[in-house]
């Protein structure tokens, strides 16, 4: 049978996400258990392990072919050999969830060959979701997205922390930005698709998980999205980290890679 197609996928990443929200909302403000990772890696809860196995029932009898690549789930590096996988997150935004904040999202993508083909990027308790394939429009609650006009840097509002804007990472000069942030890096990445914010960057070394899908929303909403030293994603790598991620207009982009790289 022929490999379903990237709007086919869609269909299917936003039927599970939006059950999955389900799930991390009967555990939203209810106390859940929370313990800390191990080497500080963060905390987990038992909402994330049991938003992770939903996920997996149903993904994986629904696509027994493709790999598998979880926050919260072993790796297991059989991935490596499939031509199709799952990259997720099953709770971005781990530390905002535990804290009765609603900025916390499922963050579920299927990359191709090493290219998100289709990403959903899923806020249960904002009632909001938003999706993208590679041959569509980036979507939220199906309204087309379109990314800032913003050209220039000085000036631009930008979701990024404070430790991003250290000097020593800019050899052309710090830009003078507008500051944001919200706890999880997929939404960021949608914020940046909607316009809301004209960028998103962080120049940390970032889990796959954590952009695989906002990324591919980004793109298709009109952002240039690269690592910090301006190459395009790839993903299910041996080692699934990408470094950093910068999601901007093109000029913007570019103005913004003309400070980090000179």
């Amino acid at each position: 049978m022929p490999a379903p197609d990237p709007a086919t996928d869609l269909a299917l990443l936003i039927e599970a996400t939006e059950a999955a929200g389900r799930i991390a909302l009967s555990y939203w403000r209810q106390a859940p258990k929370a313990w800390e990772k191990a080497a500080e890696a963060g905390p987990v809860s038992e909402a994330d392990l049991a938003v992770d196995a939903a996920l997996a029932a149903g993904l994986r009898a629904a696509r027994p072919d493709y790999g598998w690549l979880s926050e919260e789930t072993p790796d297991d590096p059989a991935r490596l050999s499939r031509d199709r996988v799952f990259i997720l997150d099953p709770i971005d935004g781990t530390r905002a969830f535990l804290a009765g904040e609603e900025t916390f999202s499922v963050s579920l993508a299927v990359a191709t060959a090493g290219l998100v083909t289709a990403a959903v990027v899923h806020l249960p308790a904002r009632g909001e979701t938003y999706a993208a394939h590679l041959d569509g429009e980036a979507r939220l609650n199906g309204r087309i997205l379109h990314a800032s006009p913003r050209r220039e840097v000085d000036g631009a509002d930008v979701l990024t922390t404070r430790a991003n804007l250290a000097p020593e990472a800019w050899p052309g000069g710090v830009p003078d930005l507008k500051r944001s942030f919200r706890a999880s890096l997929a939404w960021r990445l949608c914020l940046a698709a909607e316009g809301r914010h004209d960028a998103m960057l962080t120049l940390r070394d970032t889990w796959e998980w954590d952009c695989a899908a906002g990324s591919l929303i980004a793109a298709q909403a009109g952002c240039v999205v690269s690592d910090r030293h301006g190459a395009p994603l790839r993903f299910n790598r041996p080692v699934p980290q990408a470094a950093g991620v910068i999601a901007a207009p093109a000029a913007l982009h570019a103005g913004l890679m003309a400070r980090l790289r000179p």
